[in-house]
């Protein structure tokens, strides 16, 4: 079987193509500064001085995605490589996009990037980096600085401000004086970018284990108070949302961690700020049931064992026991019952906790009950007896529907 090409081949296929056809092509971007940083980078993006138009010559699998902007997907083996061409952008109206652009230099496509980081390129044939901006400087300091005029940069695409804190705290660097001073000054023009570009970064930052560094330095820099209408933080309920968010696993989900950062809301506010920040229904309801739940462990040793078969049956259980045992940890509450819980969950074997129900509607039809209200009311009754394990055997659930049809008659 032939060996699949890896993403670092495939790029290198690339950059190699358009050298061999008279081009100046480097590897660019993220991808430079993860190999530099010692992490796989998840994809490796092209840039060069071919013009689309000869990007689309000079391979046989392409696809436009931006051409107007010089952008081109190439495919190489089974991954695509988006190749750019160098340029610099103008016009930028709305705080996101340019409105068009011109095709340039490699020097002067490094000088219309975000920070100092992402502005490198790396030759992969040679083997050496490319740094027209002090990037390689800034990574080895650790620094996250915007290339030029970092007010100019913000407000070029104004999502850099959270991208800023993103790369910050993701890599455990610090944001330069001046460029944090520009996002304290144009905090509030977030509000200008789209939720679905907010939600896509907030999803990167909460769902790594910097996530409460990281919306400790998005508050820090006034930018929390903008990401939806009505946010407000008053320091004390920030300072114990950090605190539960701090206590979560390390492997918890953007969902876990909107719930930890907003428990102390009712359930009909934090749902609607998950709509606000146009989140799946999936999540928005994901997190309104941890909210609604966030305390029913306390409750743990009154409740039947049907209910707690109920609770553990939701697929977001675990995280809601997560959850409970982080703000019991963050308020320094004793964690017995978080371990009572446990110890009655791992007593259940799997297969119990949500069994398919003994008897259904269809039986209720056969011993001659219309379909009505009361059916849901009965089969709800034997479920609860099912799960409570005083229903063993269909014939015992049959025998039960019996008693209860003869009471309604």
């Amino acid at each position: 079987m032939r060996r699949k090409m890896t993403i670092h081949e495939a790029a290198l296929a690339v950059v190699r193509h358009l050298r061999q056809n008279g081009h100046e092509a480097y590897w660019a971007g993220g991808s430079v500064r993860d190999m530099l940083l010692n992490r796989d980078p998840e994809d490796i993006d092209v840039a060069t001085e071919a013009p689309p138009e000869r990007i689309i010559e000079l391979f046989s699998r392409t696809r436009k995605v931006g051409a107007k902007f010089g952008v081109v997907m190439v495919q190489q083996g089974t991954h695509w490589i988006e190749t750019a061409t160098f340029r610099t952008d103008t016009d930028y109206q709305d705080g996101r996009r340019p409105v068009s652009v011109e095709f340039t230099t490699a020097e002067h496509d490094a000088q219309r990037r975000d920070f100092t980081i992402n502005g490198l390129f790396y030759d992969p044939i040679e083997e050496k980096v490319i740094d027209y901006v002090g990037g390689q400087s800034d990574l080895d300091a650790g620094v996250i600085r915007a290339i030029g005029d970092p007010g100019q940069r913000f407000a070029e695409d104004h999502l850099r401000m959270l991208r800023a804190v993103r790369f910050a705290t993701r890599f455990g660097f610090e944001i330069e004086p001046a460029t944090a001073e520009a996002i304290g000054q144009q905090a509030g023009k977030i509000t200008r970018i789209s939720p679905e570009r907010i939600h896509e970064e907030l999803e990167k930052m909460l769902g790594h284990r910097s996530r409460a560094k990281a919306v400790e330095e998005i508050a820090r820099h006034g930018l929390l108070e903008h990401l939806w209408p009505g946010s407000h933080w008053p320091a004390d309920r920030l300072q114990r949302a950090l605190g539960v968010i701090g206590a979560l696993p390390e492997d918890v989900d953007f969902v876990s961690v909107m719930a930890a950062l907003l428990h102390e809301l009712s359930v009909d506010v934090a749902k609607k700020i998950c709509r606000e920040l146009r989140c799946s229904n999936r999540q928005i309801d994901d997190t309104g049931w941890l909210i609604e739940n966030r305390n029913r462990f306390d409750e743990a040793k009154s409740m039947s064992l049907a209910e707690f078969k109920k609770l553990l049956a939701h697929p977001r259980a675990d995280d809601l026991l997560a959850l409970y045992k982080a703000i019991c940890e963050s308020q320094n509450k004793s964690l017995d019952v978080y371990v009572a819980v446990g110890q009655r969950r791992d007593s259940i074997p799997p297969a119990e906790v949500a069994p398919l129900p003994l008897v259904t509607g269809e039986d209720l039809i056969e011993l001659g009950l219309e379909p009505g209200p009361q059916f849901k009311q009965i089969l709800d009754k034997l479920y609860d007896a099912q799960l409570n394990n005083e229903l063993i055997t269909r014939r015992q659930a049959i025998e039960q529907m019996k008693t209860y049809i003869n009471r309604q008659h």
